[in-house]
């Protein structure tokens, strides 16, 4: 497996698949093509052009080339009923020159920000000789490792320094998502709620507060990305406010240490990649199932991790956090980031801390293997239809119709 870092990358939301990966394919192929060299024709293929207006991959693309080179010049070609073969999040860039395509490059934005070609040019080395749950529970046990542990012992220390810097960029986007109010670019006109939310939770009591504390921290980190702020991807940028906000209630409300909450972070990022290698975090390709889905078992494997858990604990909770999001489609409203994915990580957080309570309760052994979860996950995935795997056709993305007949806007994917 490849190291966790992958799964923790930070950058300016709202997608790591439409605006992450494509802006840092559009720097790559731009640095390629310093010099003679007229303008730049990129094509965006399926889950790309259909949802891409709504999830400013344009935008994205066009500012990471002229970052390289100013006043670059660009055509986009939209190609929305046609997918390359590889991954639904296709593009072809092309350099034009004296009116003729030179260079062409078909590259795939994967999820979480990662890119693929033929010519493996963004292979990355392997860090871990397991690759998948069973077989690195069965050695923990074996060796008396944590999660924490084994990540250490296959990482590195430097991987503690790493996380480090991940805990405080994701607290750094809390912190701004509770003090940012205003309304989230866009035509859906959605008013930010993290502040309230917040001020709200500070005035209850109990179970209350600190239910609120956690869906205000998620609504922050979600409504940041919503408005192109810089998040970290846990694992993707439409799943990124479900583990800050189980981590941010760690910490102020259960009065977590940071160096626990570090190996909470190591834990979730080996429950990431497993799935990222044994399956798929691309809502594109799968469905939320691969994005909430995923970012739920991190989330409540770091808070069992965090409580004092044991491996076998650990990987109930994930498995629990994994299991009951199957199915769960990828239907963005008008292709913005905003419905329903804001308010779907404010209440997977809390399912999150749910599991983890519940494995604790238990010794951790149980019928269904967390392996197994990511077969059926993939397996689920790969029945759903195209239209409720993130291009805006179909679920809760047909109501779009209806919002601009209401509320006669003009911007989206099809407004």
């Amino acid at each position: 497996m490849k190291s966790i870092k992958e799964i923790f990358t930070s950058g300016y939301g709202p997608s790591s698949s439409h605006t992450m990966g494509p802006s840092r394919a559009a720097t790559y192929y731009r640095k390629r093509h310093l010099r003679n060299v007229d303008s730049f024709r990129v094509t965006l293929y399926g889950s790309l052009a259909l949802t891409g207006k709504g999830h400013g991959t344009d935008s994205a693309i066009t500012r990471a080339m002229n970052n390289v080179v100013p006043n670059t010049e660009i055509e986009f070609v939209w190609k929305k009923d046609e997918f390359l073969p590889k991954h639904p999040n296709g593009m072809l860039f092309e350099a034009i020159r004296w009116g003729e395509s030179t260079d062409a490059w078909e590259v795939y934005s994967v999820g979480g920000g990662v890119l693929w070609d033929e010519k493996g040019t963004f292979a990355t080395p392997e860090v871990y000789k397991e690759s998948c749950m069973s077989d690195i529970l069965t050695l923990c046990e074996q060796e008396g490792y944590s999660f924490a542990d084994y990540v250490l012992k296959n990482e590195g220390p430097e991987i503690t320094t790493y996380l480090n810097t991940v805990w405080e960029q994701m607290q750094k986007t809390v912190e701004a998502g509770l003090q940012n109010e205003g309304v989230l670019p866009g035509p859906l006109k959605l008013t930010r709620k993290a502040p309230s939310y917040y001020v709200k939770s500070l005035q209850q009591m109990g179970s209350s507060n600190s239910m609120g504390l956690m869906f205000a921290a998620a609504l922050a980190t979600s409504e940041e990305n919503a408005a192109g702020g810089i998040v970290t991807t846990a694992p993707t940028c439409g799943a990124s406010g479900v583990l800050p906000a189980v981590l941010y209630f760690m910490k102020h409300d259960q009065k977590m240490p940071d160096f626990r909450i570090i190996r909470g972070l190591a834990t979730a990022g080996l429950v990431g990649t497993i799935v990222k290698t044994n399956g798929s975090i691309s809502g594109a390709e799968v469905g939320c199932q691969g994005e909430l889905g995923t970012a739920c078992a991190m989330a409540a494997a770091a808070a069992t991790q965090i409580w004092g858990g044991s491996p076998r604990q650990i990987e109930y909770a994930a498995e629990m956090g994994f299991e009951h999001n199957l199915g769960l489609t990828c239907d963005p409203v008008g292709g913005y980031v905003q419905i329903p994915c804001i308010e779907r990580n404010a209440f997977v957080s809390q399912k999150a801390r749910e599991c983890a309570l519940f494995a604790l309760f238990s010794d951790g052994n149980h019928k269904v293997s967390f392996d197994d979860v990511v077969k059926t996950m993939m397996e689920t995935g790969k029945d759903m239809q195209a239209k409720y795997r993130e291009t805006g056709l179909g679920g809760l993305a047909n109501v779009c119709a209806l919002l601009k007949a209401k509320c006669n806007v003009q911007g989206g994917r099809d407004w």
